[in-house]
């Protein structure tokens, strides 16, 4: 690409900055360049932040409503890229340009772009998708705020990401910085590369985005480069965002027919140091903050590993289905923590999960940061590799089955699987090592599934202290060698 002027930066920035909800005109090409972008990211930080307000009218375009806005399929762009309107959920325009030869040109806005069915017209642009070849499908999707989606392989959105996350958990201060404006370029049928400037009260950054579809899901191959207009509390780096309603290990909420109702059922991560961790997801009485300090992470994500419809029995979410997203950072980021917000819920229309890398180093006024990660979106399980893995977490009253219940304590029942365990029989000296913070280790076992060839079951009562929830951490050995992940659980 061409690297960008001086004279183009000041184009661009002069149409980045119109009033929001004028229509585009098809302005004249200009040089557009990745290099370009970040200084004109540097340039926003520089200025006061501009909030771009949310177009009148757009409040009344409803749900109901915004399905009867449909993008015209002979308007298509670039062989595959639709257009969203603006609507109650996503009432901010944004602007999109499309590059090809190293050149941007702008996307001109007309309400005939869209068919309006129900006398609500489109009044601008709110992000876009990109659509399957030979289908009506799309495989991924920027949409509101810095908030974006891609498929898994069975075609089936769930989880979303967000471009950044900004004081998340703490309370009144979360901000949700918005791309405001977007560069696509095509690569290939299947391959588009998204440019997106990003802005917000404390910050504004360049982000690049190389999405690629496959028959294994999505990927794509991320850049963003931060300007820091103020301090950062909390800086969450890769972003995944979730829904987690009850599963089999945390029933309380569980007042639909449907025996679990989530688009994801884990936090997995893969340490510097090479440790795999599982961390069911529950559904909390309050909201909650876990941090899980690393250096130089592998991997996190928010993962489905349940992949049963007997367990969800839903024909019509299908959330059997659901994506799993794997991030995977690119080079050493350094010491920090993978942190997992989590707030109650008591429906499925609520995205009350979030899990990010939170640096060690904090984000000051002035600052620049930069990372660099891939983005796998599929139905297979990083874990997958690992010697065994859990399957299943239970949870219930402690003691005996039909003997008094001990009183002040929980029974926390996870069962495993791998290769480590096949063969494995109660005298092959496979023990649980089970650790607890707040709290006590009551009675612990470990044992085959009879029945169930390379499947154990890990028993372990403990006693919670305090306020709680108490920290359970469990894996499976065999003298010194650890035969499954290590299973973070909160004990309520």
């Amino acid at each position: 690409m061409a690297d960008i002027d001086r004279r183009s930066a000041l184009l661009l920035l002069a149409a980045s900055t119109a009033l929001p909800g004028a229509a585009h005109a098809a302005g004249r090409a200009v040089p557009f360049s990745w290099e370009g972008l970040q200084r004109l990211a540097a340039a926003r930080a520089a200025a006061p932040f501009r909030p771009v307000p949310p177009v009148a009218g757009a409040g009344a375009i409803d749900f109901d409503a915004a399905g009867t806005l449909r993008y015209r399929a002979d308007r298509t762009l670039l062989g595959g890229i639709r257009l969203f309107p603006l609507t109650a959920t996503a009432p901010h325009p944004v602007r999109i340009n499309l590059v090809e030869g190293g050149r941007a040109r702008p996307v001109a806005f007309a309400p005939d772009l869209f068919e309006a069915s129900a006398g609500h017209p489109a009044l601008g642009l709110a992000g876009f998708r990109a659509i399957t070849p030979g289908r009506d499908s799309d495989w991924i999707a920027f949409l509101g705020a810095s908030y974006f989606r891609a498929a898994g392989s069975q075609d089936q959105y769930g989880l979303s990401a967000r471009g950044i996350a900004i004081d998340t958990g703490i309370d009144g201060r979360e901000e949700f910085p918005a791309f405001t404006d977007f560069w696509i370029e095509r690569r290939g049928a299947q391959q588009f590369v998204v440019h997106a400037l990003l802005d917000g009260p404390s910050v504004a950054g360049a982000f690049r985005f190389d999405c690629r579809h496959g028959a294994d899901g999505v990927v794509q191959d991320a850049s963003c480069v931060l300007f820091f207009r103020k301090d950062v509390a909390r800086l969450g780096i890769a972003p995944c965002t979730s829904m987690f309603w009850y599963g089999e290990g945390d029933r309380v909420a569980a007042t639909d027919w449907r025996p679990e109702i989530h688009d994801s059922d884990g936090l997995a991560i893969a340490t510097g140091s090479g440790e795999r961790i599982w961390r069911p997801l529950v559904n909390p009485p309050r909201a909650t903050l876990d941090s899980f300090a690393d250096r130089a992470p592998r991997g996190f994500g928010l993962i489905q590993r349940d992949r049963d419809f007997a367990n969800y029995q839903d024909d019509g979410a299908f959330y059997d289905r659901r994506p799993n997203l794997w991030i995977e950072p690119k080079g050493d980021w350094g010491a920090g923590a993978v942190s997992l917000f989590a707030f109650p819920t008591r429906g499925e229309t609520d995205d009350n999960v979030v899990a990010f890398w939170t640096p060690a180093a904090r984000a000051r006024r002035g600052a620049r940061m930069a990372f660099d990660y891939r983005m796998t979106w599929n139905g297979r399980d990083p874990a997958a590799d690992a010697p065994s893995r859990a399957i299943a977490c239970r949870a219930g009253t402690a003691g005996r089955p039909g003997q008094k219940a001990v009183a002040g304590a929980r029974k926390i029942v996870v069962d495993l699987s791998g290769e480590a365990l096949g063969g494995l029989g109660r005298d092959a000296g496979v023990t649980v090592q089970a650790d607890v913070a707040r709290g006590r280790v009551l009675d612990k076992a470990a044992y085959p599934i009879v029945g169930r060839p390379g499947q154990w079951r890990a028993m372990i009562d403990v006693a919670v202290e305090g306020a709680g929830p108490a920290d359970l951490r469990l894996y499976l050995r065999q003298g010194d060698r650890a035969l499954s992940e290590t299973i973070l659980l909160p004990v309520y």
